[in-house]
């Protein structure tokens, strides 16, 4: 009996955002853990530039900021008849069928929408949410005026774009001092990771965090700080999601910064939370509730604020594409509740596959 063909699966990561390193990091945990019997790895190296890139050693010169002269380029194919990636291999190009694609990108360009948009052109499947939730949830004021229309619980906050504050920070200081009150968090709408995030404690710091958000992007939101433990929670599914048990992050600076996330090894990640029965049941079924708000699939991590004392819940943000390290937190959490890392990358790849018959017997239905 012949073997069956193993699948092809693109493994893209990198990317222009200010969170390649972190790409980097979580692909290479997920190539490391991918059933080799069942799939073959295709890598795909994007450059902070935006070259897609293909080869064996990709990875290890996206890594090493090598020289990539002689790397090969690599563009997928637009068309559903031949769902595949072209690679150049002078003086042609050669075709890789592909099977299924795994997104492993954050931020603006890989979890923002943009680069599912290329991939339905395609007709390839694809871990993760779609366009729609992708964009939504990459924008902070959105994600947060959804959350609010489906009566999911959040905190003080208000958005302004940079020719706004151009003309008026003057008084959209006195706005975010006299609504939100001080200390607040002042963010880049479109970027995660904790880059060009500030905590402002006195108005002198309110400009600077501003311009140091508009760095990242045309949009800032500002955030009342909020109380309470800063609990996450891990979603898997599709159009009935299933909630992991929560963990707590208790960071080593004076909130969850880049540097405590990936730089400083003094945070310390709580696995499973210390909450009572009632608590975590409450933030499971809201972790579930902002997956769906936002149309989510496939995987995301969902961040609250819980006050043990009151009971008291807040809704922060939803993340479609977590840190996939062997020791990010959304692994860890499926870990304490009876999924390993190498299970969990089998079920994303099977769910893509599964979102993407659903989804195509939808678009080929005759009228009726």
């Amino acid at each position: 009996m012949r073997p069956l063909r193993r699948k092809r699966v693109a493994v893209i990561f990198g990317g222009r955002s200010a969170e390649h390193v972190v790409s980097l990091k979580s692909a290479r945990a997920i190539m490391e853990a991918i059933d080799g019997e069942r799939y073959a790895i295709i890598p795909v190296g994007i450059s902070r530039e935006g070259t897609w890139l293909a080869g064996e050693r990709i990875w290890e010169l996206l890594w090493e900021q090598g020289d990539l002269s002689g790397a090969s380029r690599a563009a997928l194919l637009t068309d559903p008849r031949q769902p595949g990636l072209l690679i150049e291999e002078p003086p042609a190009w050669r075709f890789v069928e592909l099977d299924l694609i795994f997104p492993v990108l954050h931020g603006p360009f890989g979890e923002d929408g943009t680069v599912q948009g290329l991939f339905e052109l395609c007709g390839i499947p694809y871990v993760g949410s779609g366009v729609l939730s992708s964009a939504a949830a990459m924008d902070k004021a959105v994600m947060k005026i959804l959350f609010q229309q489906h009566d999911l619980p959040v905190g003080p906050y208000l958005y302004f774009y940079r020719r706004q504050w151009r003309k008026g920070a003057e008084s959209l200081a006195e706005q975010i001092c006299g609504e939100l009150g001080l200390p607040c968090f002042v963010k880049p709408a479109n970027l995660g990771s904790s880059i060009g995030i500030s905590r402002v404690d006195r108005a002198g710091e309110l400009g600077p965090a501003v311009e140091d958000a508009l760095r990242y992007d045309d949009k800032v939101i500002v955030e009342k700080a909020l109380p309470g433990k800063e609990i996450e929670c891990a979603v898997l599914g599709d159009l009935t999601p299933r909630a992991s048990r929560p963990g707590e992050v208790v960071p080593c600076n004076r909130f969850y910064d880049y540097r405590a996330k990936y730089l400083d090894d003094r945070s310390e990640l709580i696995y499973p939370a210390v909450l009572d029965p009632e608590l975590e049941q409450k933030v499971q079924d809201l972790a579930c509730r902002a997956f769906t708000a936002v149309e989510a699939s496939g995987l995301a991590r969902v961040d609250f604020f819980v006050h043990p004392g009151n009971g008291t819940v807040f809704l922060n943000e939803i993340n479609t594409m977590p840190g996939f390290t062997s020791i990010s937190m959304y692994p860890k959490l499926w870990e304490v509740s009876g999924i390993g890392y190498r299970e969990l990358v089998g079920r994303l790849l099977e769910l893509a596959e599964r979102r993407f018959v659903r989804l195509s017997e939808r678009l080929t239905a005759p009228p009726e």
